[in-house]
């Protein structure tokens, strides 16, 4: 599939996908989100990847969001199924996504890094859904990601007011995993990457599916169907189930194959 609007980078089962429109802050318009969305199609289908990074060209932002401008102009706006960048409506992957914020993560931008499971940030990293500023509003899920993520008091105080939080604020607010220093965002997502990559896919998968879906039910309920769930029953059916146990009685690190 031929990029126009990001990169993709492997090492080993790690995918990284790098957003790529550097002269306007790495904001996306309607063809970027469609590429996005084949190239997280594609992550989400090959076996071979287990792990997901998502960073943005240059060492000033991650993604601005929305191309205001683009729109401004009589762009069309919209994106996939899978929502703003592929993913933000990207509800059934359950690898792992890790955001590397290397600068300005605002409105659309923000809502891609919550939609990942963690967040590494850079020093000069700045969150915000700026959307009430323009007349506009985050309606790619940062409405019922920040709340369900810092609590409603916390989040509110964000949405109301539009403000801009660090990458340290973020860190003590709860939706920010690290902080690093500049320029080393996509190093220490690489690391928590591969650290993930340590375990089995099919743990990780399970565990990430299980924790989903068990936050939209009761406590009792989760834990009562948890084993039922698709991705708990893949891996109570493979072979990394068997391999695991049987790595540690033979005191050696584990064969992973992912299925």
């Amino acid at each position: 599939m031929e990029l126009k609007y990001s990169k993709i980078t492997r090492n080993g089962p790690i995918t990284v996908v790098t957003l790529a429109r550097p002269e306007v802050y790495n904001a996306l318009h309607i063809e970027a989100h469609y590429e996005l969305n084949k190239v997280f199609d594609q992550f989400a289908a090959d076996p071979e990847q287990w792990v997901a990074i998502v960073t943005g060209e240059g060492d000033k932002a991650f993604c601005a969001g929305n191309d205001l401008k683009w729109q401004a102009a009589g762009g069309a706006r919209g994106w996939d199924k899978g929502g703003f960048a592929g993913l933000t409506s990207r509800f059934d992957c359950d690898k792992p996504l890790i955001a590397a914020v290397n600068g300005v993560a605002m409105g659309g931008g923000f809502e891609i890094a919550l939609a990942c499971d963690l967040i590494i940030a850079s020093e000069n990293a700045t969150f915000a859904l700026p959307e009430p500023r323009v007349g506009l509003a985050a309606l790619a899920g940062g409405l019922q990601r920040l709340p369900r993520q810092i609590g409603l008091k916390r989040a509110m105080g964000m949405i109301l007011t539009a403000r801009h939080v660090s990458a340290k604020e973020g860190l003590e607010l709860g939706f920010v995993n690290e902080v690093v220093p500049q320029g080393e965002a996509l190093a220490a997502a690489m690391r928590w990457a591969e650290m993930i990559a340590k375990n089995s896919p099919m743990s990780i998968r399970a565990s990430k599916q299980a924790i989903e879906k068990g936050l939209a039910v009761s406590l009792q309920q989760a834990v009562m169907e948890q084993r039922d769930y698709p991705a708990v029953q893949a891996m109570l059916n493979s072979q990394d189930y068997i391999e695991g146990p049987k790595a540690f009685a033979e005191k050696r690190p584990p064969k992973w194959v992912g299925k």
